[in-house]
């Protein structure tokens, strides 16, 4: 006989469920945890940093809570499963990239400037990804778009830690910055 639980959740579905709320929790407390340090410094760099983690927390409200809202409930909308579904992937796939690029800007906003233009840039880049993994949803082109991702992530890295040379400061953040680096 199957434990109670297994007939609300599944076992795939409750991992997930946990793996992503610890996500959002963790990525929502280091948001609002920042809020003051930003507000007493604005330190742009940190502005993007604290946004990077509630791009996290967008995306993985929408990779699972929306779907677990439609399985659980068993909702009949108007529109499709597979509609709603491809729309969650897509606020999905769109947010971690805008996750990923502002981990990127907030390490070297001093370096590029015109604010506005890079952030045009981010989001066309971001909407640009979102609709090629969407449409073409296999494997291939999603190990492409990751391979991408981190030799960006990477070459920005290498061009920051080499900026930093001699200097004390900001090597540490490099490093826990690189641990975020990667295409969720």
């Amino acid at each position: 006989m199957r434990p109670p639980i297994e007939f609300l959740f599944p076992p795939e579905l409750a991992s997930d469920m946990i793996y992503s709320f610890v996500i959002i929790v963790c990525s929502l407390m280091i948001y609002i945890a920042t809020k003051e340090i930003y507000e007493l410094s604005f330190y742009k760099g940190l502005k993007y940093f604290r946004q990077a983690f509630l791009f996290f927390a967008i995306a993985y409200f929408f990779r699972y809570f929306i779907m677990f809202v439609l399985t659980f409930f068993n909702l009949n909308l108007w529109i499709s499963p597979r509609a709603v579904f491809s729309l969650s992937m897509l606020v999905f796939l769109y947010s971690s990239s805008m996750a990923v690029f502002s981990l990127v800007y907030s390490v070297m906003w001093k370096k590029w400037n015109h604010d506005k233009l890079k952030t045009y840039i981010f989001n066309i880049l971001a909407i640009a990804i979102a609709v090629i993994g969407i449409t073409f949803r296999g494997m291939e082109v999603s190990l492409l778009l990751n391979i991408i991702f981190l030799a960006f992530a990477s070459f920005v890295l290498v061009i920051a830690y080499r900026d930093l040379k001699g200097k004390k400061t900001g090597k540490n953040l490099l490093g826990t910055y690189s641990l975020f680096w990667h295409y969720p």
